[in-house]
């Protein structure tokens, strides 16, 4: 696997050198997203499927397990983007959450407690329990609106692995769970943060596409469909304002080639190539260049993504814009023997890891007056 590297600059402001200007002098935020990758606490909610994630569970999951769970994400969200920003992620969306509490100890961790994060989090419909969520440094941003918006899709009939081929996205922890009344895929709401950020209102859209339980192409219309709900989240806020910016990011269960990226949302790889009210993505290049945010049998592929507004990418940085991206992979967070070597160290049965994704970042810069 290569290991993406960045030389490091300053620290909240850095210096561009122009041989025809001045020394300039900017504001960088940090954006980040990480799949926490089974968050649960150690009590049964008897309202969805969480049995696992307990003492006498599966996963024997006892309360100083969850303990070092929780101190090994505070150690990853305060270091992604420090090669260019010593501060910890302005923004942190995550996904695979079970619910606030778990938000709240995280937020309390040594790691993290002095940033003060905020928590927006709603409970979703997703069987499992496992909410999307956007943490962000209370002193940085206010937010002004938020709301969840769910994904109405439905199947007829269940999806089954039976005669299927194997494949890297079948494999999965996170089942798609239909119901047998009305055949509607239970699955995760899209989260929609709105505030100002240093006086700039700024939108941002949490996701956790449906899986691709039972196989890619069968499962292909569901996260299409969730890509057709995320365009409409923001062709409404370009109704009303057609310079917003929106940053949309999460773990999309399908790579920045795929259908419901390329025709769903219709990003682009190329800023040229992006027009008015368009999406860029920056990870589509490195995708292409073979880095990965997950792995399956060798195979890397970047589910993990950050996509910005055709407003986010302009040359002017009177006001914030995208100055650059990055698949945080230290050295820490791969697996270093056995079978999965070089793959992200997961959670097991016999070491409490991190997740089985890499997070991904992107820098928001502005000219500092």
């Amino acid at each position: 696997m290569r290991i993406m590297h960045w030389i490091p600059v300053l620290f909240i402001f850095f210096p561009i050198v122009k041989s025809t200007a001045q020394q300039k002098k900017y504001v960088i935020h940090t954006v980040a997203f990480y799949n926490f990758e089974n968050l649960f606490d150690t009590i049964n909610d008897p309202d969805t499927f969480d049995e696992e994630w307990t003492p006498k569970g599966l996963q024997r999951w006892t309360y100083d397990k969850y303990e070092k769970k929780l101190g090994n994400l505070a150690r990853v969200l305060s270091e992604i983007g420090s090669a260019e920003n010593s501060d910890s992620p302005t923004f942190i969306g995550g996904c695979e959450i079970e619910n606030r509490g778990v938000l709240e100890d995280l937020v309390k961790q040594p790691k993290l407690i002095e940033k003060d994060y905020g928590i927006i989090h709603y409970d979703s419909p997703d069987k499992r329990g496992i909410d999307v969520a956007l943490l962000y440094q209370k002193a940085k941003f206010q937010p002004t609106s938020y709301n969840n918006i769910p994904l109405y899709i439905y199947k007829e009939g269940a999806i089954t692995n039976e005669n299927s081929k194997a494949s890297f996205e079948e494999k999965t922890d996170d089942e798609l769970q239909i119901s047998t009344k009305s055949y509607r895929v239970y699955t995760r709401d899209q989260l929609l943060v709105t505030g100002f950020l240093d006086g700039e209102e700024i939108n941002i859209i949490v996701n956790h596409w449906p899986s691709r339980s039972g196989g890619e192409k069968k499962s292909s219309p569901f996260r299409e469909a969730a890509a057709a709900l995320n365009r409409k989240i923001i062709d409404s806020l370009q109704r009303i304002n057609p310079n917003a910016k929106v940053i949309t990011l999460g773990d999309l269960n399908d790579g920045p080639y795929n259908k419901s990226v390329k025709i769903g949302l219709g990003a682009k790889a190329k800023k040229s190539d992006v027009l008015p009210l368009g999406i860029y993505n920056p990870f589509e290049e490195m995708a292409k260049k073979g880095f990965g945010t997950i792995a399956y049998r060798d195979a890397w592929d970047v589910f993990d993504q950050i996509m910005v507004s055709e407003t986010l990418i302009q040359t002017d940085y009177t006001s914030f814009r995208y100055w650059k991206a990055g698949i945080y992979n230290k050295a820490f967070l791969i697996q270093t023997s056995g079978q999965y070597k070089g793959y992200p160290l997961r959670h097991s049965t016999t070491e409490i890891g991190f997740s089985d994704h890499f997070p991904v970042y992107i820098y928001l810069i502005k000219e500092k007056k």
